[in-house]
């Protein structure tokens, strides 16, 4: 199971690097819509379920750009330790870390 994981370590690590992000943005997205909401008009709060419906939602998702250098940068440092089976860039799997120079 350990090899398993770590043959897959670099998908794993990315994965749940965006599940992370998206859901962080989508609760503090929530939050500070909902507020702005109460100010404005007098709404009353809605969930995050809902929040992912709205436009402002998908609005905040396409111009947060500098989550793109932050994507870029993470693939850059992660590919360079961790490995993905079968991929033709990555070092294969199970050669330990002496043969292969990292």
């Amino acid at each position: 199971m350990p090899l398993l994981i770590y043959r897959n370590s670099l998908s794993l690590a990315l994965l749940l690097i965006f599940a992370g992000s998206f859901l962080g943005h989508l609760l503090g997205g929530t939050a500070q819509y909902n507020a702005e909401q109460a100010l404005q008009s007098g709404a009353p709060p809605i969930s995050a379920l809902q929040f992912l419906g709205t436009s402002d939602f998908w609005f905040q998702s396409m111009q947060n750009w500098q989550s793109e250098f932050l994507a870029v940068g993470t693939l850059i440092v992660l590919s360079i330790f961790l490995r993905q089976h079968a991929s033709p860039e990555s070092k294969p799997v199970t050669v330990a870390h002496a043969q292969t120079g990292a």
